[in-house]
């Protein structure tokens, strides 16, 4: 009984303090504000502007993309039925579709008008403002809420593009890494945080009984990203360089397609981009149907999701560090296939569970994969890179392939799901998609150099 008792009072001990975290970082983020406005803006200021824009937009993937949404979309927008499956996943494919083909030219745009700035302020007012009018959605609205949730995405998403290009302002050669590292942390932190803060706005169902209380989180959300967003806007400025002319982006979509054309004289990157693409797209299905196959095939609660996903993020962290040490000593490819081979194992444990508690379990070993696999992919990326293409190239592969490897799998889970009226074989199906990138990076030469060009590309397997 009393070790009961005491494990309540460190869990309320320890929600307490993550709560205080995030009503004190409200409390700096506006002192942050009113300093930006009124004095002149010093390096230090735009750096903590570009970590909590990391933490900000967190908000919105974590509840609208991942946890909250998903399960208001299926379970009271299409009001529980097999299709909410197959809708959901068009959804997020369309979303992710429109990303991966207009990325590339407005990135090119930003950078040819030095009006980055304000493509990241469109993009995020896009997510925000969408996201709001999400709030104002009910059972039924199935078309409404597709088409607002695609437009909130395609904000969320293609703002990336344009926060990741500020890194290299703010950071010297020396800190790049470790500053990106931060910037990973801020939006971990910010994950943990908009569970906890959420959780005590949520405590009912997320179902028909409970549509007011659901649908205010979303106004939360919209919220908190503008708000913590908003020291991004005022830190920096745009430069001062030609105005957008319509060969601009002509060249933006030949340079893409030159980008394909490079990347295919290094059969090893190509082969390593290919396999990404198919394990990715695995990955990105299994963070956008989490919770629904949580609530509607094993019966958790809102309570036991958010529970849930706060262990997934903190074993992600986990996952990050321990196998980022492991790439280090044994090389990326072989941390792949390790990470490759546990994802095969939590798809399984995912079929066969039929309880919380082995779910649970599933969730550790699943976090600890995600963060491992997004560790040593981009390792291994870095290693098959030559040095004259890396911008280029880091380009493709976080903007136009990353996006577009998030594409085919939430479409057949969804078909696959709505068809059989079963979650399992849905889930089931993503083994193939593991399977085939397993098999292709089985064949990448890792050590391969392409510091002189193609033709230095010998070596051996690893």
């Amino acid at each position: 009984m009393n070790e009961s008792v005491g494990s309540i009072d460190f869990q309320q001990l320890l929600l307490t303090a993550l709560n205080v975290l995030f009503y004190g970082l409200l409390v700096l983020n506006a002192v942050l504000i009113v300093s930006l406005l009124l004095t002149r803006t010093h390096k230090l200021q735009k750096i903590y502007s570009w970590l909590l824009f990391d933490y900000a937009n967190t908000s919105f993937s974590v509840i609208m993309v991942t946890l909250i949404f998903p399960l208001f979309y299926k379970n009271v927008i299409c009001r529980g039925e097999p299709f909410g499956d197959a809708m959901w996943g068009g959804s997020v494919s369309i979303s992710m579709l429109i990303v991966a083909l207009v990325s590339p030219v407005l990135g090119a745009a930003a950078d040819y008008s030095g009006n980055r700035k304000r493509f990241l302020f469109f993009f995020t007012l896009l997510s925000v403002c969408a996201t709001a009018m999400l709030g104002f959605t009910g059972p039924g609205y199935v078309l409404v809420a597709s088409a607002l949730f695609i437009i909130a995405n395609v904000g969320f998403e293609g703002g990336i593009v344009f926060y990741d290009a500020y890194l290299p302002e703010i950071a010297s050669k020396r800190s790049l890494g470790r500053l990106s590292g931060y910037g990973f942390a801020a939006g971990y932190l910010g994950a943990l945080l908009i569970l906890v803060f959420i959780s005590s706005q949520l405590t009912g169902s997320i179902g028909m009984d409970n549509i007011p209380e659901v649908t205010r989180t979303f106004f939360s959300v919209a919220l908190i990203f503008a708000f913590f967003a908003a020291p991004m806007f005022l830190a920096f400025r745009d430069g001062k360089k030609q105005s957008v002319k319509s060969y601009s982006i002509r060249a933006s979509v030949r340079g893409v397609r030159d980008t394909v054309r490079h990347i295919m004289d290094y059969p090893d990157l190509a082969r390593f981009l290919l396999a990404f693409f198919f394990y990715n797209d695995a990955i990105h299905t299994i963070i956008v149907f989490s919770s629904i196959y949580a609530a509607n095939t094993l019966g958790f609660t809102s309570g036991d999701l958010i529970v849930f996903f706060m262990i997934v993020q903190t074993t992600a962290i986990i996952g990050s560090l321990v196998f980022g040490y492991i790439t280090d000593r044994i090389g990326p490819k072989r941390t792949i296939v390790i990470t490759l081979c546990i994802w095969c194992v939590v798809i399984v444990m995912a079929i066969m569970t039929t309880d919380k508690v082995f779910f649970y379990y599933t969730g550790l070993l699943a976090g600890m994969s995600m963060g491992s696999s997004q560790a040593s992919s981009r390792s291994m990326m870095a290693r098959l890179t030559p040095p004259e293409h890396v911008t280029k190239f880091f380009g493709f592969y976080d903007g136009t392939f990353g996006k577009a490897s998030s594409i085919i799998g939430p479409v057949i889970f969804g078909l696959i799901s709505s068809f059989f009226g079963d979650q399992r074989i849905g889930i089931a199906s993503l083994l193939l998609f593991f399977a085939v990138g397993l098999v292709l990076i089985l064949g990448v030469r890792s050590n391969a150099s392409y510091a002189a060009g193609p033709a230095m590309a010998e070596g051996g397997d690893y």
